[in-house]
This record gives structure tokens, C-alpha cells and sequence, in this order.
């Protein structure tokens, strides 16, 4: 049975008469990555903010390792806020090591490691620049070094990739499946659903504070999509609704949409059955940012 590291239950949080979240629950497990989605305003920041009790929940329970966040757990769990905190006139080098030494390192260990970190994310020459003088996309860069200076057990981030360019934001993505492999566990709050194709085990969608899809990521796709049928051939695709609707993407290449309870197999059969000559024939699922303007919408 899965450890749990995280543990929410009916969980609800209220500012006077508004209510930004409602009886909400989820784990997470140890070692996965789980994502955190919803537009803005959907409450996915306050659920953080409670769980790490910077907030204090109006009802529910909101357990990390089985209890109530403490002080005591900060060295193991690693948090980026969505709000960026760095000390913008001290140089980037001794910003790090500072946090470091907090976070219970020793300074040679955390200028070391600090480094490296830096030249992994391509800004070593920065290291005795003052962190106002960096780009947003560099402080941000420093302020994930920062979260991950003493390999928590359990990271928590807020848009990780928020303002990044794609080829930071790969660089970022590579970085967290590294410490994925390393056995950490991370939550990550995003709105780029390919980074949740490529990076998370499951998911929790929510909207106006309430739960609208939850689980493994391929099972959400398997339960809440419909398959559709991409097809490549010569000839004319005939129409057929009683078997699917069709969509031609670009000459001879068309997505076919099944009717409800049609096969896959029935409507290959009935293509071939009309003399369609088919160069490929393949069965997908619709993709998370599909699904996502589907349910939320």
C-alpha cells in the first residue's frame, strides 16, 4: 500500500462569506509527482498555503507525514511560493549559501553544492552578480536552488516555470525528474499541461474550489476523454455518422471521432469495406489541455 506523504480531507476554507474552497480531498504518495491544476482563482494556492499552514483551513484535515505542518518539518519539505523572495541587493552566491546554512548545511556545503547548481542551470558566471541585477527568468533559476539546496523529501511548487522560455523551462522540467529519480516527492501547481504529461504520476483538477478531476493521469485521460481515431489514406473519406464524425486535419489526414458505443475495430472494417486505401490507422487519447478546456469550461 502506497506511504502517504500528503493526506487532505473534507478540506474547506473560507474569507467571511466566501467560500474558495469546498470539502476537498487528496493524497499524495510517497516518491510521485502530483499535479495541482485549475485556473486562476480556482484555489489551488490557498489549498497550499493551508496545507503548509501559512493559512488555517476553516474545516477539514491537512496532514504532511501524518501530521499537521510544523516548523520542525521545514528542512524536509521544499516550498516555492508563487510570490518569488529573494534578497534582491546581496550577491546571488552568498543569497544561497545563506539559505543553505538555514536549512541546516554547512557554508563550505551549501557554497559547494550551490555551484554546482548554478552551472547545471547555465548562470555560473553570475555568482558574484547581486540577484537585482539578474533577469526574472535567472532569479527564478536561483530561487528553485534555493528550494532545493538540502534535497528535501518533499517539494511543494508554485508555477515553477512560470516566465521561463521553452528551453529553461525543459531544463527545469529534466531538474525535477532528476530529483523525481532520486525519490523525492513534489507537487507542482501549473497551467502547462505538458509539463503534467511528461512529468506527473496523477492529478487534481479543480474549479471555483471543487474537485472535477482526480487520479492517474492516463486514467483521467482514459475516463473523462473520448478516444478519437487518426487516420491517413488515399482516396476520398467517406461519411459515415452513424459510426463517427470526421475531421479532416489536412488532405488525406483526418480524425475520426467514434460514436458512443462504436469500436474502433467496426469502423477500420467499414473504411476497408468502401475501398479506402489506409497508410495509418491509429487509435489516441485526447490530450490533458483537451480535457481541461472540456471539463472547465
Amino acid at each position: 500500500m502506497p506511504e502517504k506523504v500528503i493526506d487532505v480531507e473534507n478540506f474547506s476554507k473560507s474569507f467571511g462569506e466566501n467560500e474558495v474552497v469546498s470539502n476537498l480531498s487528496f493524497e499524495v504518495n510517497k516518491g510521485e509527482v502530483f499535479a495541482l491544476l485549475g485556473a486562476n482563482g480556482s484555489g489551488k494556492t490557498t489549498t497550499i498555503r493551508c496545507l503548509l499552514n501559512i493559512l488555517a483551513p476553516t474545516k477539514g484535515s491537512l496532514l504532511v507525514n501524518g501530521e499537521r505542518y510544523n516548523q520542525a518539518m521545514s528542512q524536509e519539505v521544499g516550498y516555492l511560493p508563487e510570490e518569488r523572495g529573494l534578497y534582491t541587493s546581496e550577491r546571488v552566491i552568498d543569497t544561497m549559501v545563506y539559505f543553505g546554512e538555514l536549512k541546516g548545511m554547512d557554508s563550505s556545503q551549501a557554497r559547494k553544492w550551490s555551484l554546482d547548481y548554478l552551472t547545471k542551470v547555465g548562470i555560473s558566471e553570475k555568482a558574484k552578480e547581486k540577484v537585482k541585477k539578474l533577469s526574472s527568468g535567472q532569479q527564478q533559476k536561483v530561487q528553485l536552488g534555493i528550494t532545493i539546496i538540502n534535497n528535501p523529501n518533499l517539494l511543494i511548487l508554485d508555477e515553477p516555470t512560470k516566465g521561463l522560455d521553452p528551453v529553461n523551462r525543459t531544463l527545469l522540467m529534466d531538474l525535477l525528474m532528476e530529483m523525481k529519480n532520486q525519490g523525492s516527492t513534489i507537487v507542482f501547481i501549473t497551467h502547462q499541461m505538458e509539463e503534467v504529461e511528461k512529468l506527473a504520476d496523477r492529478l487534481l483538477m479543480i474549479k471555483d474550489g471543487k474537485e472535477i478531476l482526480y487520479g492517474g493521469v492516463d486514467e483521467v485521460k482514459e475516463r473523462f476523454g473520448t478516444n478519437r481515431i487518426h487516420v491517413a489514406f488515399t482516396g476520398d473519406l467517406p461519411k459515415n455518422e452513424r459510426l463517427y464524425h470526421s475531421k479532416e486535419i489536412e488532405n488525406n489526414y483526418a480524425e475520426l471521432l467514434p460514436q458512443e458505443n462504436v469500436q474502433s475495430q467496426e469502423i477500420l472494417q467499414y473504411l476497408l469495406s468502401q475501398n479506402l486505401k489506409i497508410i495509418k490507422y491509429e487509435l489516441t487519447l485526447p490530450s490533458l489541455n483537451e480535457i481541461f478546456i472540456q471539463v472547465s469550461g
